[in-house]
């Protein structure tokens, strides 16, 4: 019997090739910025067009400045011509476009679910690794390459290699104070950064049932970082009532596809692994690969000499206390209205260390940005010493424009610690956004279960 994957797989496949490879239909194609104008300008000069401009959205969001009163101007050289490029080849192209001050710009993987344009049983494609977040809703997402995207564009479909299953059960439920991204760290510690690859990983077990929709997409966004194709939950009422009354989402809900859309009882996948999410501590990223994460008042181990040089930090040493320059809240890992909301109440009448350099809440949308605003999140983050800035990608990594200062080392609610990621000689520490908060707080690595004693 078949899996979640096998199913939508399945309802989306076209044709086998004569080598084995899958035809499969594309439903939603999500371009951005960074990449969109490559695909765009590809196709025209080809005299080729979109099949279905309806399905094709374009996003402002990797390159954008975050700072307010912002423009196409950008702190990355060359920058605006990345912006007004993609957004004359997408207007040129018929296709929707969510500009740099839009009411609905922000990052791709956070306004499709708020617009609804991911949903349940769908393919959906863009040039981003971290497209697997919007499986939360039970839809088969995936990064492509910019090639890809313009076949996809034109013909509706994209050839591909079945991958292979993976279940990950996830039961018991998380203390308080840790989140879903302390538990997609203890999976890459656990299983580490090559664990999923080759494979469509679902997420299941009652820990996961228990998440709300954000936690779900925070857990599916870092599927990437497990080198898997894509992670995917079941959708269930959580997913339906969220994406309910959504500008694209249809109005009826009571779709027997989608109530179809669970494995089997009896579906067997290539792989299965468990986790117990109640044992989940706070937990930090040390070295340069998510993998390289330990809980919060661990001690470090030895790993590869490289990532400890980079890192600067020896085997055996405490984590916690480590001194820190700077601080980031934000990107499509940890930059919703639920993670500004508890990064928020951890700073009521507390002030960051006079030693942080700099400290940045990035919201994930602008919608976001308003809603958080409304609430006077704003308001908290700014009293506490953080600046708080229009939405994008912004340091979540680096494009040679905005970046932390020269030998900074940061605490950061991203999704990777590679080496530059985000600017050259920069140390990124990887975490939830409560640990984020407690340590710029401190001035160092912290626990933030402390802050909520």
């Amino acid at each position: 019997m078949p899996t979640l994957v096998e199913k939508i797989w399945n309802q989306n496949r076209v044709a086998t090739t004569p080598g084995g490879t899958d035809l499969v239909a594309i439903d939603r194609i999500f371009l951005h910025e960074r990449t969109g104008a490559a695909a765009l300008k590809s196709m025209a000069a080809a005299g080729r067009r979109v099949r279905d401009p309806a399905r094709v959205f374009v996003g402002m969001d990797h390159i954008v400045d975050t700072r307010p009163g912002r423009t196409d101007q950008t702190l990355m050289p060359g920058g605006q011509g990345f912006i007004s490029e993609t957004r004359a080849a997408a207007r040129a192209a018929g296709v929707r476009v969510f500009d740099v001050n839009d009411r609905d710009q922000g990052i791709v993987h956070v306004i499709s679910p708020e617009l609804g344009i991911v949903l349940p049983g769908i393919t959906l494609v863009a040039p981003d690794s971290h497209s697997c977040t919007q499986g939360a809703f039970g839809a088969l997402a995936w990064g492509i390459g910019s090639s890809e995207a313009e076949h996809a564009m034109v013909t509706g479909t994209l050839r591909l290699s079945r991958p292979r299953t993976m279940r990950i059960r996830l039961d018991g439920r998380l203390v308080p104070g840790v989140t879903a991204k302390d538990l997609a760290l203890a999976l890459l510690a656990r299983f580490g950064a090559g664990g999923g690859a080759g494979h469509a990983v679902e997420y299941a077990g009652s820990a996961v049932a228990a998440m709300d929709m954000e936690a779900r997409m925070t857990l599916c966004n870092m599927a990437t970082e497990f080198a898997a194709f894509t992670g995917i939950i079941a959708p269930d009422e959580a997913a339906f009532a969220f994406l309910a009354g959504r500008r694209y989402a249809p109005q009826a809900f009571d779709s027997p596809y989608w109530q179809s859309l669970v494995s089997d009882a009896d579906a067997a996948s290539d792989a299965e692994l468990s986790h117990d999410a109640a044992g989940v501590p706070p937990m930090v990223s040390w070295g340069t690969s998510p993998e390289h994460s330990i809980a919060i008042d661990a001690a470090i181990p030895h790993g590869p000499a490289r990532a400890h040089d980079y890192i600067g930090l020896a085997p055996g040493t405490a984590i916690a206390g480590t001194p820190i320059d700077a601080a980031f809240i934000g990107s499509c890992t940890n930059s919703r209205l639920s993670d500004l909301r508890r990064a928020a109440a951890l700073l009521q009448g507390r002030r960051i260390a006079p030693s942080i350099r700099k400290a940045l809440v990035v919201p994930g949308s602008s919608a976001v940005k308003r809603a958080a605003e409304a609430e006077g999140l704003h308001h908290l983050f700014e009293a506490a010493g953080f600046e708080w800035r229009e939405s994008g990608c912004s340091l979540c990594f680096y494009a040679g424009g905005e970046g932390f200062p020269a030998g900074a080392r940061t605490i950061s609610s991203t999704n990777r610690n590679f080496e530059g990621r985000q600017g050259p000689g920069i140390r990124t520490h990887i975490a939830s956004p409560e640990t984020v908060v407690a340590s710029a707080l401190a001035g160092v690595i912290a626990d933030p279960r402390a802050l909520a004693a």
